[in-house]
């Protein structure tokens, strides 16, 4: 890109995951708190450039992770991104495998979701007077995912698989063998307690979102290891966090500066309260996210 168009590019914002609380490279650094109409988001947001690109990058469970998956406002986290101008989202999480061949420390690129969570009421930006309804068939955006593997074939040779789906279920406990075995029984690949809502809010707030899963153990579904534990996954959490810097770096700069994808036009067909019924509080409260349909 050249250096105009790098300027007058959309940002690219970054949730970090377990373990990842902090990038290094980043320069002209800003921290941004803000508050959204649905609550605080995780943490301040830290500005910057990587990769020659504006970014925005938010540590999920905050600085220290202080704050449970099923405690976590995604509304609020992706809301104060949109905010920002984020047009697309590279989510870090760490996640378990169910499959013997995705090994701890290994990078999963999915490409669907099954939901187990419980609080689907705070998964959309919608309600109170407008309704919306978006597609949702394919909820990672491919065209980040494809520039996301790309990239991990450099970065990361050993142990990147392209595809997959992920289980999101709510946490904070690990699952029981039972339910490990089961969703190994229904073919999911890993499984994870956050990425689910913030991928349906993205698509929501008109961003395309793809999601970096970092492996850090095998559930507990395989008995002749021991089951997970929070020790074990803290290991194996540094490594990845290592690995994922080195990813974002390799990927940013390839990520083009205007957002003219499907998932940026993606409310455009999901609207169905007519303008002209739309309460005025709730069209100000979603005004981020609506943008020039008020």
């Amino acid at each position: 890109m050249a250096d105009q168009e790098i300027e007058q590019a959309a940002p690219v914002g970054i949730i970090g995951g377990s373990g990842l609380y902090a990038l290094e490279g980043i320069t002209d650094v800003t921290e941004h708190v803000i508050d959204t109409p649905f609550g605080k988001p995780s943490d301040a947001l830290i500005g910057g450039r990587l990769g020659g690109r504006q970014i925005y990058f938010l540590p999920r469970h905050a600085r220290g992770h202080r704050i449970l998956p099923h405690e976590l406002n995604h509304r609020a986290n992706i809301h104060a991104l949109r905010s920002l101008g984020v047009r697309w989202i590279i989510a870090v999480t760490a996640v378990g495998s169910l499959r013997e061949e995705y090994k701890p420390r290994d990078i999963v690129l999915p490409d669907q979701f099954f939901d187990r969570t419980s609080r689907r009421t705070e998964h959309t930006f919608f309600g109170e007077g407008i309704a919306a309804h978006i597609a949702f068939a394919e909820p990672i955006s491919g065209n980040l995912r494809r520039l996301l593997h790309e990239a991990a074939k450099k970065t990361h040779p050993q142990g990147v698989h392209d595809r997959g789906t992920y289980v999101n279920m709510d946490g904070p406990a690990f699952s029981t063998r039972a339910e490990s075995e089961t969703n190994r029984k229904l073919g999911f690949d890993v499984i994870g307690m956050t990425n689910l809502a913030e991928a349906k809010l993205a698509r929501e707030a008109g961003i395309a979102l793809a999601t970096v899963a970092m492996i850090t153990d095998y559930d507990c579904w395989k008995i002749e290891e021991e089951p997970v534990t929070a020790e074990t996954v803290i290991a194996h959490l540094m490594a990845n966090a290592d690995a994922a810097k080195k990813l974002l770096a390799a990927v940013i700069p390839t990520i083009p500066p205007h957002p003219d994808w499907p998932e940026h036009r993606a409310l455009d067909s999901a609207l169905v309260t007519a303008r002209s019924l739309w309460p005025e509080a709730t069209a100000r409260k979603l005004a981020v996210i609506l943008g020039d349909r008020i």
